[in-house]
């Protein structure tokens, strides 16, 4: 998230972005943001909460006026053997990497429809498509954002509003 932020702070884009835990990071990173010329919004927020969500996205809009690019980003691993995980491991998983990006998109898409123009990047996993042993509750949070992705790609399309998801690795 980290270097994303600040090669779009290097193209100019004023940033706001979300942590919740490395706050002294957090901090820091606003500050170097900052120093590039651009606002930066440092919010601590659990992206796996759906209130929560909406309440950043209100506050991006109340600070920029506008939304135009919406990246989700927030991932986790809890990696072992199916037959070791238990259900913590795979809901905590599904929480951060999937249940986020619905709710970024839930919140973020109502503006950007007002705006008839925005963008959505997800990030996936190259093991979202191809599995990995020992990341069961990872390769589906991974996939399911490339089917979500999809879908809700299909929907914004005709309003001028992108959705991509992105599967390094």
């Amino acid at each position: 998230g980290r270097a994303i932020a600040l090669l779009f702070a290097e193209n100019g884009c004023n940033i706001a972005y979300t942590y919740i835990h490395a706050e002294k990071e957090a901090d820091e990173l606003s500050q170097i943001l900052k120093s590039k010329g651009v606002n930066a919004l440092c919010i601590k927020s659990d992206a796996g909460n759906f209130n929560a969500s909406h309440e950043v996205v209100q506050q991006v809009v109340c600070q920029f006026g506008k939304l135009d690019i919406l990246i989700c980003n927030a991932g986790i691993t809890r990696d072992t053997l199916l037959m070791r995980m238990n259900e913590k491991q795979w809901d905590d998983v599904l929480d951060i990497n999937l249940k986020s990006v619905f709710n970024y998109c839930h919140a973020a898409t109502p503006q950007m429809m007002r705006q008839r123009s925005g963008s959505i990047i997800a990030m996936s996993s190259g093991v979202g498509i191809g599995g990995n042993a020992g990341q069961s509750n990872y390769a589906a949070s991974k996939a399911g954002i490339i089917g979500f992705i999809k879908s809700l790609s299909k929907e914004l399309g005709s309003r001028n509003i992108r959705a991509n998801a992105i599967a390094p690795g």
